[in-house]
């Protein structure tokens, strides 16, 4: 990266030409974008930031690093707890690809540590109900919105919209995955009937949010955001492959499913959460086989996608069991 050229551009940004970068170090994870630690003195004050731009490979159905930061946006407004949105960088001759800078926020994030620590936001109930007020508020942000336009038109079945674009994910990558079409197949017999679309974060989960002490310190993560169905945020938190080992605490591996839906305070259809669960799981599957892909193609080496992919049997077996039981 750049450094005096991201230093200029900063310094322009701020509104400060003695602005002095002191420290940037890349962070660890981001198997699809790249956060920067971004450490400035601007007007005589000492800034932490976070940097923000794409990994080497990209996915097709990620947001753009301009969209992320729109949705950033919106998201504060509704005051959904995230990170404060600074400024965005579309010249790419900056650092070669777009990217964002927005303020640090303190706390943990790492889901090994979330799901043992009973500490973290308060305690094991009151962090799950802290999480379901945050979804609620992210879906208090409905369409039509013209600073999301980007996103598109609401889909009139967002059910069956998540079966086909998975499938076609399946379709495109071409290896057999005879137990997740198996999945899709259970899914598609039993579709839910369309609900009033709201914004669906899409990747709501334990490693995506901050948290401290005190509760939730950021949700973070948003280039998955789309319209859809609540349940569909509902049950990617929940769903078992999400609790890192903790099964029995349903709500993220953090506390019980009861306490989050509490916290939510919206009407929840209960019957239509195992459905959106199996989606999940199947959503995630598909995800992981693409990581490795990105790894085994030679796209873009690394240890982490490589070893993504060994997750896929198992969240097969949980396919099967979970499509049974639908």
């Amino acid at each position: 990266m750049d450094e005096a050229a991201l230093r200029g551009w900063l310094a322009q940004a701020a509104g400060d030409d003695a602005l002095r970068i002191t420290a940037l170090t890349r962070l660890s994870g981001g198997a699809i974008q790249q956060n920067w630690a971004l450490d400035v003195e601007v007007a005589g004050t000492k800034r932490r930031w976070v940097l923000r731009t794409d990994a080497p490979a990209v996915l097709a159905v990620s947001h753009t690093r301009p969209q992320e930061f729109a949705l950033l946006r919106a998201a504060r407004e509704a005051s959904v707890t995230v990170p404060q949105p600074l400024f965005l960088c579309e010249d790419l001759s900056v650092i070669g690809r777009p990217f964002f800078v927005m303020a640090r926020v303190e706390g943990v994030a790492a889901p090994h540590r979330a799901v043992k620590d009973p500490t973290l936001g308060g305690g094991r109930q009151a962090c799950v109900a802290a999480l379901g007020r945050e979804l609620a508020r992210i879906h208090s942000i409905r369409p039509p919105r013209a600073d999301l336009a980007f996103l598109g038109e609401p889909p009139p079945d967002a059910a069956r919209a998540a079966i086909a674009g998975l499938r076609a994910r399946l379709d495109a990558a071409g290896t057999p995955r005879p137990v997740l079409e198996w999945g899709l197949r259970a899914l598609e017999r039993k579709a839910p009937a369309p609900v009033p679309p709201v914004l669906c974060h899409n990747d709501f989960r334990t490693g995506n949010v901050m948290l401290d002490a005190q509760g939730v310190a950021a949700v973070l993560d948003w280039e998955f955001a789309g319209w859809g169905d609540p349940h569909a945020d509902l049950g990617w938190f929940c769903a078992k492959c999400w609790r890192f080992g903790q099964v029995a605490q349903e709500a993220g591996g953090i506390g019980p499913r009861e306490a989050f839906l509490a916290g939510y305070g919206q009407p929840v259809d209960a019957a239509r959460l195992p459905w959106w669960e199996l989606l999940a799981t199947i959503r995630w599957a598909v995800i992981a086989a693409d990581q490795a892909a990105r790894h085994l193609s030679g796209q873009e080496r690394s240890l982490e996608l490589a070893l993504t992919g060994h997750m896929v049997p198992e969240l097969e077996w949980d396919v099967l069991a979970m499509a049974e039981a639908l």
